[in-house]
């Protein structure tokens, strides 16, 4: 019960977990951009992008796991999944959100292209935010008030544990 209670608590608030989230991707993001330009020297630029983003997705969900959210210890094999299905899905926002300003615009200038795609990222991080939170974390919050309800001692009234004293007897 002690346990069930200290993992609920532990739990941070929207605020403190999006500043983790924003923390621990951006991080990992930064690290993973010099890693990519790293291993392009020895094996193909797309190879490197995509062994890089695999790993980089496994290690923020364990982070995001153990730091952001406070699920209280390792990502699970369905958490991997889901999170990584939510970064895919953040993915395709900010292409669509490309292919769209090409679609409309034959030639946009650079400073256009950034605000496009930050802005599409931004909208994108925020959803995966919410999605991570309250569908891929959110189970293991849930369990512990499960537990913390059910563990609760239940107070029977004085005729009632009478009652159920005699029908054990």
């Amino acid at each position: 019960m002690e346990t069930a209670q200290s993992e609920q608590q532990s739990a941070p608030g929207a605020v403190t977990a999006f500043a983790r989230f924003v923390l621990c991707g951006g991080g990992v993001g930064l690290a993973s951009s010099f890693a990519v330009a790293a291993l392009a020297v020895w094996i193909p630029w797309g190879l490197a992008n995509a062994l890089v983003t695999a790993v980089s997705t496994l290690l923020t969900t364990e982070l995001h796991a153990r730091f952001s959210f406070g699920a209280g210890g390792r990502a699970t094999w369905r958490q991997h999944a889901q999170s990584a299905g939510s970064a895919a899905a953040a993915n395709a926002v900010t292409c669509l959100a490309m292919l769209v300003l090409h679609q409309l615009a034959a030639s946009p200038g650079a400073l256009l292209e950034q605000v496009v795609y930050l802005s599409a990222s931004a909208i994108a991080g925020v959803a995966r935010f919410a999605v991570l939170r309250l569908v891929v974390f959110a189970r293991n919050r849930s369990q512990a008030a499960a537990t913390v309800r059910t563990a609760r001692p239940v107070r029977a009234t004085a005729p009632r544990a009478a009652a159920e004293l005699c029908r054990a007897a």
